[in-house]
């Protein structure tokens, strides 16, 4: 009888056995397929990118502004207006950031208001660059007279930024050995130099590589900037008033019928790209610093 059970329950075993195995590869293929899937067309948007973007390439891209419809030109107005507003964006949503996720690390976490906190920065984080958009055209532009601006423009990028940089600030924070807290307080050091020259210098690897995503992301937003920065089809650096921007040209010139300008859209979506290839470049270079200090 035991011999007969045991048996039994051998075949019982190899038989689970065999119908995991034949589960777990199933599930393996799956995932592999969906891969190749996704891969197959990430691979042929770049190729599309590239072919199509990479022959417009050229040094007056970057000498000369966008043109009227059948003429040459470039698109030097709106790069310029990228690099502003973007850089504007970065300076108002990465202190903001900063200082919040600082308090979330060292004072809220341990409260209910952090917790409130982090929730709606969640909800900022996800929510949609239009919302966001119009949201700084009724509460900014409106108010200014109905007034478009670059600075209307920065203040929506600031508001994608800010969710990043928190997020990615309160992480880096709170990964910081709580020993190294300790130690410096134990030897009369006041909490805003612990934090400044300890915990900052520990983070700032983590830190920087937020911020870098941050700009990674608002590099190709167009939506929140046809509610502020509305575009300009002439060079200004006035950023009190309408300026272009890459993202916008591409969306006014790719399906405008004229052949020039749906080749300056293309050659945008490819600098638009390569600066976000080199953005998350430059992030994992800071990532793979922070794990070797580490090690």
């Amino acid at each position: 009888m035991n011999v007969s059970s045991a048996r039994a329950h051998d075949r019982g075993a190899s038989a689970l056995y065999r119908r995991r195995r034949v589960t777990n590869v199933l599930a393996i293929a799956l995932a592999c397929a969906a891969a190749l899937f996704g891969l197959a067309f990430l691979g042929w948007i770049l190729w599309t990118l590239l072919s199509l973007g990479l022959s417009h390439l050229s040094l007056s891209l970057f000498t000369h502004d966008q043109p009227p419809p059948l003429e040459a030109g470039g698109l030097r107005n709106a790069i310029v207006g990228s690099l502003l507003m973007c850089g504007m964006g970065i300076l108002i949503g990465t202190p903001l950031g900063i200082a919040a996720g600082t308090w979330l690390a060292e004072v809220g976490n341990h409260r209910k208001l952090g917790t409130t906190v982090r929730f709606v920065n969640d909800i900022l984080l996800s929510a949609p660059s239009i919302v966001l958009g119009l949201f700084v055209y009724a509460a900014f532009v409106m108010t200014t007279g109905g007034r478009f601006s670059a600075v209307a423009g920065a203040l929506s990028l600031a508001f994608i930024v800010l969710p990043v940089v928190v997020r990615t600030t309160d992480e880096m924070l709170r990964l910081v050995p709580v020993q190294m807290r300790e130690a410096a307080l134990s030897l009369g050091i006041p909490q805003w130099k612990v934090t400044v020259q300890v915990l900052y210098r520990s983070a700032l690897p983590g830190i920087v590589t937020g911020v870098l995503l941050a700009l990674a992301r608002i590099a190709g937003e167009t939506a929140p900037l046809l509610f502020t920065a509305f575009g300009n089809d002439f060079f200004s650096l006035k950023i009190t008033g309408a300026m272009s921007a890459v993202p916008l040209v591409m969306y006014k010139f790719a399906g405008s019928g004229y052949e020039n300008w749906e080749h300056l859209a293309w050659a945008g979506a490819l600098l638009v790209t390569l600066f976000v290839l080199a953005v998350s470049l430059l992030a994992r270079l800071f990532l793979l610093r922070k794990r070797a200090a580490h090690d």
